[in-house]
């Protein structure tokens, strides 16, 4: 399982661990990856997903789930399964 966020493409980054004696090692930053279910009311099911920490918070601002993706840009998604529910929920509106 890749440790990628579904939504913003948050992924491990690269640092050095830094001893006294100033020796460098490389070392990952993972990101703070969970998986979250959450409930589309315009599709009327439950999403699974695996999002970064950050991409939780931002979807709770926005006021849930379907809110999120009606107002996040398509391009901006980095996962083909959030492209694929944003355009589900954009349909499911506009009938």
């Amino acid at each position: 399982m890749s440790k990628v966020c579904e939504l913003t493409g948050k992924k491990p980054a690269v640092a050095n661990n830094v001893s006294h004696a100033q020796n460098k090692t490389k070392r990952r930053q993972l990101p703070n990856l969970q998986v979250r279910k959450f409930f589309s009311e315009v599709l009327n099911q439950t999403v699974s997903l695996r999002l970064s920490t950050n991409a939780i918070r931002t979807i709770d601002k926005k006021g849930g789930l379907d809110a999120f993706m009606t107002s996040y840009k398509k391009h901006k998604l980095f996962s083909a399964k959030a492209a694929k529910l944003r355009k589900a929920i954009k349909a499911k509106l506009a009938a």
